[in-house]
């Protein structure tokens, strides 16, 4: 009985995900990645044609882990915006102080690929950022928070932010300060919302 392709497969993948992560795309050939993955080169490109293919497989196996986890994270959630919010950033802040943290992979892969519009790994990035923000979208509509797609995107925005400055600068507290901006978000929505329910009470 012929031996299964996947389990060779995954490794590739596995192998990739680390070198693209830790050097980026473009400085990454497929001679490291067969060294890494510890296959030939024939055997690599048996599983998969090119780099750039490689790459959008990379992203869909990723793209399928986060999404699980993040909507893990939301079932762990009770309680009000704010206490969706804190942990969101508690999870950013204790994610950055991973040994080698280097952000976002899809954003960086996405930045190193600016010039190249139709790249299958741009649309991968850009359907896995719209879920995870759609996800956030629907917790904060479970808590009757007023506009959810709307403050979830700000909140998102604030996220990335985040992640990026936490990057460039080495300094984990831009997610305690992104949580701070979020909670002014809610509570200026919030307050908006009372005096519209008090004018139109009083009119």
């Amino acid at each position: 009985m012929p031996r299964s392709p996947a389990p060779t497969r995954q490794t590739i993948l596995d192998a990739a995900y680390r070198l693209f992560r830790r050097n980026g795309f473009v400085r990454v050939s497929m001679d490291e990645i067969a060294t890494s993955a510890d296959v030939t080169k024939r055997t690599l490109y048996y599983h998969f044609t090119s780099k750039d293919e490689l790459l959008a497989e990379v992203l869909e196996a990723q793209h399928a882990l986060a999404l699980a986890a993040f909507r893990t994270f939301g079932e762990g959630l009770g309680g009000s915006p704010e206490a969706i919010v804190d942990q969101l950033f508690k999870d950013l802040a204790v994610w950055s102080d991973q040994p080698r943290w280097a952000g976002s992979g899809f954003t960086r892969l996405v930045i190193e690929l600016a010039d190249l519009r139709g790249h299958p790994a741009r649309l991968i990035a850009r359907r896995h950022k719209a879920m995870l923000e759609s996800h956030l979208a629907d917790l904060l509509a479970k808590v009757q928070v007023k506009s959810p797609r709307e403050l979830a995107r700000e909140i998102w925005l604030l996220s990335e932010g985040a992640i990026s400055l936490i990057l460039i600068h080495g300094d984990r507290s831009y997610a305690s300060a992104a949580a701070e901006a979020a909670r002014k978000l809610i509570w200026s929505k919030s307050t908006v919302r009372k005096k519209v329910r008090r004018r139109i009470r009083s009119q």
